[in-house]
């Protein structure tokens, strides 16, 4: 059994701060950085790692890569992955894409990657102000260490703004709306969320955006991460699913949107417009009738309930109607039971979700692929977060991009719709920040 070497750094420093600061440091090739209620953490180097693929699984452990195929469900080869690692209190980090839920329904996928995760060489938490620091080479260790000591306030960021169109595909999206009503109303689904892309300029800097982003973002989750050619970050609105040590299951369905507009009176009118609207109450009952069938599948059936009921949560530019379901899984369960249960969000893919994906690849023109997928940890110790990975932007193969949806129902008007994506990409879009020009740094090195 290997262990980490543990230390810890006393800092006066914000966590974002030092998170970000990690990310752009250049100390580690792939990084994810992940922020939860309790705990800003870094992930750096790569110990271990599972990469699936449509066909085939490739893992790498004790400095070896194999690929093998793979048939039946994923996620099994994920789950065995990691139960034979040799390596105690080991955590990863990583992401899942949307058409993860493809591959496991049957479905054909030409994704490169449905999920990639890693068991960091180095492993940074940071708490209040303390940097707990955990990692397998002491040398990297000392260079972490040395770091955040010398990161003794938080470094300038010169905003350059970044401009991007969102009306791109604008009236092919009005166009989806209209069919999807009309497949609703014909009886083929209840609902589906359809989303579109827009481009980004590619200079953006992306730690200096998620720290610009995440000033102004109330998120429930948030993430930057670089693996495997793909970079991101985000803000993301809900869990997809939470487990604790002790077995309890939690999900966290949001849906139902107004704007956030920065003056009191006129949010408080869009509330009580969000609160009084049928379509937007249909929208997120059903959502939460979804997550609690589904939560029974791996839970005590008895321990399912719905733990918070339509309240209004503030993300940045927007405000929602959210909800909590939670429940209670057996001993000796797998949190992979309660990812497989949820995944992907009914808040982002639909009801019944097979029909829902029908009208999602009918005018989705690319894949999704992190977008609506989870960005994610899960521990040795049987605990796992995923976060909806929604409110980001995205660099792959050299391309920049933002993506927003909204959720379809028979009632949905497509301009209204449409300006939903619009508040959502506001998120992100009004705080990209450019890079320094001249200056390489963490997105030189990262583009692929």
């Amino acid at each position: 059994m290997e262990f980490y070497q543990s230390t810890v750094v006393h800092t006066a420093t914000e966590p974002l701060a030092v998170a970000s600061g990690l990310a752009a440091s250049g100390l580690f090739d792939t990084y994810v950085v992940y922020e939860s209620p309790d705990a800003w953490s870094v992930a750096g180097g790569v110990a271990a790692e599972v990469v699936l693929k449509p066909r085939s699984v490739r893992c790498t452990k004790y400095g070896v890569t194999t690929e093998r195929p793979w048939e039946g469900d994923p996620l099994a080869q994920v789950r065995a992955f990691l139960d034979d690692l040799d390596l105690a209190d080991w955590r990863a980090y990583g992401w899942s894409a949307f058409e993860l839920a493809y591959a496991v329904a049957g479905r054909p996928v030409d994704n490169d990657v449905l999920l990639h995760l890693v068991v960091p060489r180095t492993e940074v938490r940071l708490t209040g102000k303390a940097a707990h620091v955990r990692g397998l080479d002491a040398e990297e260790i000392a260079a972490v260490k040395k770091f955040v000591v010398e990161l003794e306030s938080e470094p300038d960021i010169v905003v350059r703004p970044v401009s991007v169109d969102l009306e791109v595909g604008a009236e092919d999206y009005r166009a989806a709306v209209g069919d999807v009503v009309d497949r609703i109303r014909a009886g083929e689904l209840q609902k589906a969320v359809v989303s579109r892309a827009v481009p980004a300029p590619a200079d953006v800097d992306f730690p200096a955006s998620y720290v610009v982003g995440r000033r102004a973002n109330t998120p429930a989750r948030s993430y930057l991460l670089n693996m495997g050619g793909l970079q991101a970050l985000g803000f993301s609105p809900e869990t997809v699913v939470e487990v604790g040590i002790d077995g309890r299951v939690s999900s966290q369905p949001l849906a139902g949107t107004r704007a956030l507009t920065g003056d009191p009176e006129e949010d408080r009118r869009l509330r009580e417009r969000l609160l009084a609207d049928p379509k937007e109450l249909h929208e997120h009952a059903i959502s939460v009738k979804v997550a609690v069938d589904e939560l029974a599948g791996p839970c005590k059936p008895e321990t399912v309930v719905v733990e918070e009921y339509m309240v209004v949560k503030e993300r940045g530019s927007v405000q929602h109607l959210a909800s909590r379901v939670v429940g209670r899984m057996p001993e000796g369960a797998s949190p992979w039971d309660a990812f497989a249960a949820v995944f992907p969000a009914v808040t982002a893919s639909g009801v019944p979700k097979h029909a829902a994906y029908e009208s999602i690849c009918a005018h989705e023109p690319t894949e999704r692929g992190l977008y609506a997928g989870t960005v994610m940890t899960v521990a040795r110790d049987g605990s796992m977060d995923a976060a909806l990975a929604l409110r980001s932007v995205f660099r792959r193969g050299g391309a920049t991009w933002l993506r927003a949806g909204a959720g379809i129902v028979e009632h949905s008007v497509p301009e209204r719709e449409l300006e939903e994506t619009r508040e959502k990409l506001r998120c992100v879009a009004d705080r990209l920040v450019a890079r320094a020009t001249g200056t390489g740094g963490d997105d030189a090195t990262c583009a692929a």
